[in-house]
């Protein structure tokens, strides 16, 4: 069974290495990964592993264009079911929405999409994205830029591409070209294209291919998941410990049986980190506290573990932009 640190590799990529006349033995030797990992139809690489199958990649190609490359050498008949099922898609905003639910069977990455101020905002957010591979955060960029193109066999370009390395460590017109648009540098790998182009239907769609897929894509996604997070099972305890005040990463990390680095390495595996799961975690039990009791703001703020009643409204008031009155108030309608 996978876990959240174990990510799926199948066929298609040394199909993808043949059309780019990359050798896979001499990518695996300077990975150091053991032959064995693509001796089957498919493989399972840690996150570690991933990262460093991907800067040897960078490295034997020795081409700051191998992003691009990729991205024109990309088929749909290189088949990997979660790509597959975004080919299928009747368009863009609908292929980004279902590769932010499968893309994790894939590849360490997690996909926040926003369509809703019109334009289609596809961010990614990856665990420890400070090694992730400057190749490999650009070719999930122009991954997006390639499907669009393919799928609706127009020039698709982008309002915005912009990813977390320096634009001046790539040939930046040869970029803008293909692109349609420069390279900026933001902290979160992101990519933007406007809603005329998101809803531009899709040649390649195909309902009947979807629906048959769309069961085993749910069937592996339950595996993935069957094993908790460890931000889960750090939420777990945390709701034990909060009332108690002693809510603090050693405090937590001595109940699952880890150290607290070991356990801050884990979460930033997971893209997020203990402060992220502790305000979470707050902020839930905040709003369920409110819509399902009578209890207090002072009974509330001594569950979730803070000093003062004025601490809770302050980080409620950050977490919403509401005061806890107001969300009390309006769960007793």
């Amino acid at each position: 069974m996978m876990s959240p640190d174990r990510f799926t590799v199948g066929p298609s990529g040394r199909a993808l290495l043949a059309d780019l006349g990359i050798s896979l033995p001499d990518v695996l030797r300077r990975a150091g990964l053991p032959m064995a990992v693509y001796a089957h139809e498919t493989a399972e690489l840690s996150t570690a592993e991933f990262y460093a199958f991907w800067r040897a990649l960078e490295e034997q190609a020795g081409d700051p264009l191998l992003p691009i490359r990729i991205g024109q050498a990309m088929r749909a008949e290189i088949f990997d079911p979660p790509l597959f099922a975004a080919f299928c898609s009747p368009s863009l905003s609908v292929a980004a929405a279902r590769l932010a639910t499968y893309k994790k069977l894939i590849g360490p990455l997690r996909l926040v999409v926003d369509g809703n101020g019109g334009d289609l905002r596809i961010e990614m957010h990856w665990p420890d994205a400070g090694q992730a591979p400057p190749v490999l955060l650009l070719m999930e960029l122009i991954f997006w830029v390639a499907l669009s193109r393919m799928a609706t066999r127009d020039e698709i370009r982008p309002l915005r591409f912009a990813a977390p390395i320096d634009p001046g460590a790539v040939p930046a017109s040869a970029y803008r070209d293909y692109l349609g648009t420069p390279i900026e540098h933001s902290t979160i790998p992101v990519v933007t294209f406007s809603r005329t182009d998101s809803e531009r239907p899709f040649l390649t769609s195909n309902d009947r291919m979807w629906e048959y897929f769309e069961p085993a894509l749910r069937r592996r996604l339950t595996e993935f998941e069957a094993e908790p997070s460890t931000a889960e099972l750090v939420r777990q305890v945390l709701v034990r410990l909060l009332p108690a005040g002693s809510a603090t990463v050693d405090a937590v990390a001595r109940e699952l049986a880890l150290s607290g680095r070991t356990l801050q390495r884990r979460l930033r595996l997971e893209a997020t980190s203990f402060q992220e799961v502790l305000r979470g975690t707050r902020e839930e039990l905040a709003r369920h506290y409110l819509s399902t009791s009578r209890m207090s703001a002072g009974e509330i703020s001594y569950l979730l573990g803070y000093d003062d009643t004025n601490s809770f409204y302050r980080a409620f008031h950050a977490w919403t932009g509401s005061t806890p009155d107001q969300i009390s108030r309006a769960g007793r309608r």
